[in-house]
């Protein structure tokens, strides 16, 4: 039995180099989302950051509620929605309101908000982070499901709080919470049952913790009495792929030193490679990034399939090394050419040619035959005059042989 197709979009963080007009690269990010849905992608997340100079979608709903009415069918998720910044009422509002502007095309990602700068400066203590957005998340779930909730913590006030509208669909909102290295995520995804996002799936220790955390989610939902679906389990990590490895290789060198300056010095997360070492053969050699062609897209989701004993979606986290033109050719040739190979979408068309190829001469007989009594059948009732002299010719040469 094969197993589910899987399912890909973007993760859209977004990393824009400060240098830019901050409204030409917004308009960017939506002909991006654009182009995903034109390729068929499934989904699209966007993230929440107010700090740092790169990172400039303050709201996820904002930006969704533009562009969604510029798409067809692919699905748009908060990636994610930093629950200790938000009154959680009025957040669960918005996301209620966002079902029906996208027709039910909405996923709520959820998670404690990834830059320290922006808990500071709204006088959030970064070590309660994590435990507000555990406190957050059971009323949260609760309000989008449309019930009356009244629960108090020493930074909110539920007070019969509910939703005027209900779900724009039946099932409501799919909900999913992040995780990285800690379990932090994965015990909340369990105990209320939700789905993850797996966000640096790739880096050394969020692959290394792939299947423990999906362990340790299991068990939370275990204990709290849900069932968790692979098919929720969202992965990501960055990619950028070309017609060859060498074009690739070139293609990167556009703005992933730029990338990586910020990721260490301002993002404060640790992706430098080691002194002397190139970063991309570090990136490439320690998985973290696939820098290369569509093939190589495909053994790293193989790779990332085995460890994680299985997800649901891979999403490319979008990041700019290359120049705008060859990002869009990225993900084309990943549609085009991994996706179909990853969820064997051709392997119909590969059979019936197959089939065409072993049963050439049998069809190229029976073609001719049916050509040459039609000429026959003219030339009877109408005399050989009209007929093609060349091709009289090719099918007396054929009936001697």
């Amino acid at each position: 039995m094969t197993r589910p197709r899987l399912r890909f979009g973007a993760f859209v963080p977004p990393h824009h180099i400060p240098e830019e007009h901050p409204a030409i690269a917004l308009e960017n990010d939506m002909e991006l989302v654009e182009w995903l849905d034109r390729l068929h992608y499934d989904e699209v997340w966007v993230g929440e950051h107010h700090s740092g100079g790169w990172e400039i979608t303050g709201s996820p709903e904002l930006f969704i509620a533009a562009v969604a009415h510029r798409t067809r069918t692919i699905k748009f998720g908060t990636g994610v929605s930093s629950l200790p910044y938000h009154n959680i009422y009025t957040l669960a509002d918005r996301i209620r309101q966002l079902e029906y502007h996208t027709r039910g095309r909405i996923m709520f990602g959820v998670g404690p908000g990834s830059l320290p700068s922006d808990a500071y400066m709204q006088g959030i203590p970064t070590a309660r982070a994590r435990d507000r957005m555990e406190e957050a998340i059971g009323p949260l779930v609760q309000l989008l499901a449309s019930q009356n909730v009244t629960e108090k913590s020493d930074w909110f006030n539920l007070q019969n709080a509910h939703l005027q509208l209900l779900p724009y669909k039946e099932a409501g909102v799919e909900i999913a919470v992040a995780s990285q290295v800690s379990p932090t995520g994965a015990l909340a995804a369990g105990r209320f049952g939700l789905s993850m996002l797996s966000i640096g799936a790739t880096s050394t220790g969020g692959f290394n913790a792939l299947a423990s955390n999906w362990a340790i989610a299991e068990e939370a939902a275990q204990e709290n009495g849900h069932v968790l679906d692979r098919s929720g389990w969202r992965l990501i990590g960055p990619v950028h792929v070309a017609e060859t490895r060498e074009k690739a290789r070139e293609n990167v060198r556009f703005g992933l030193h730029r990338w990586l300056e910020y990721m260490n010095e301002a993002a404060a997360l640790p992706l430098a490679p080691p002194p002397g070492v190139d970063p991309v053969d570090h990136m490439i050699s320690t998985g973290f990034a696939v820098i290369g062609t569509p093939d190589d897209f495909v053994a790293q989701i193989e790779r990332l399939e085995a460890q994680s004993g299985g997800f649901g979606c891979f999403l490319v986290m979008d990041h700019h090394w290359a120049d705008r033109l060859e990002t869009m050719r990225s993900y084309e040739l990943i549609a085009r050419y991994a996706i179909p190979k990853i969820n064997r979408l051709n392997d119909n068309r590969f059979s019936s040619e197959k089939w065409l190829k072993e049963n050439h001469a049998l069809f190229r007989g029976e073609m001719a035959a049916a050509v040459r009594d039609k000429m026959s059948q003219y030339a009877a009732s109408k005399s050989d005059r009209h007929l093609s002299p060349e091709m009289v010719a090719h099918f007396n040469a054929r009936d001697k042989s």
